[in-house]
């Protein structure tokens, strides 16, 4: 079984781009995010010709997750829930084959000195406590998405331009540290420890041909399903081409 994870940045953009992908890859689980649009017009039809299941919570112009599955998905639940205002739509959480899959859009946060910046934190801090009532011992758990998050330093490329930034400051990699505290395991890390590699390189700047980019996209597991990883892999050639997104996808297979 392989779980993906792709940051379409607008489904209305890139649907020739992912029905194409869907067909030639076959991915068994998709976690998306940046869908931009409201459920009603989700290409669903589409996606379900394909012969996946699809759960959505969309929003307009903004945000926006989904799951596809090749097999049915129970449990669907959207957002995080609670007495908390959730009207940006970053969550979407669903059970495949037993295992507990979750489509997260992390904030971004803009500046360091802005209050998107609070937000970010707020919602990670919000996501921590609902994840902190789950058993990583013993449930089988994927958290897959854009956290907006470079861990360390072999995550990006040029430290002297993004090092203080939204996306890579001391701040950030110990939140991603606490997301691994509570028993997630960085499926990428356990396979590959080299640095350069990345899923998400700037549209201006000529970001991805001078290869400054960052590694923003992950899927961590729960240490009850990390046994069975068997392998992690970043498709680079998914931001090539014709009106690609700026992040690419990110693979992990399970036994």
């Amino acid at each position: 079984m392989n779980i993906t994870s792709w940051n379409v940045n607008s489904i209305r953009a890139r649907e020739e781009r992912l029905l194409t992908w869907l067909k030639d890859a076959t991915p068994d689980v998709v976690c998306l995010q940046e869908t931009k649009v409201v459920d009603e017009v989700f290409p669903l039809d589409a996606i379900e010709a394909l012969g996946y299941h699809v759960a959505t919570l969309g929003q307009k112009t903004y945000n926006g997750v989904a799951i596809l599955s090749r097999a049915p998905l129970g449990d669907v639940k959207r957002g995080m829930g609670g007495d908390t205002d959730d009207s940006q739509a970053r969550l979407i959480a669903a059970t495949v084959n037993g295992i507990r899959v979750i489509s997260a859009y992390f904030p971004n946060g803009r500046t360091v000195e802005d209050e998107k910046y609070q937000y970010k934190q707020a919602w990670m801090d919000r996501l921590l406590a609902g994840l902190g009532s789950h058993d990583m011992e013993h449930e089988r758990l994927v958290l897959a998405g854009d956290f907006n998050i470079a861990p360390d330093e072999r995550d990006v490329n040029r430290l002297e331009q993004w090092t203080g930034t939204v996306l890579y400051n001391p701040e950030m990699s110990a939140y991603f540290k606490k997301f691994l505290d509570l028993g997630l395991v960085d499926t990428f890390r356990l396979h590959n420890e080299e640095a350069g590699l990345y899923s998400w390189w700037d549209y201006r700047m000529l970001g991805f041909p001078k290869n400054n980019g960052l590694r923003i996209d992950h899927i961590l597991v729960s240490k009850a399903l990390a046994p069975s990883s068997v392998s992690s892999r970043i498709e680079r050639d998914m931001r090539k081409g014709k009106k690609p997104s700026d992040h690419t996808v990110v693979w992990a297979e399970f036994s």
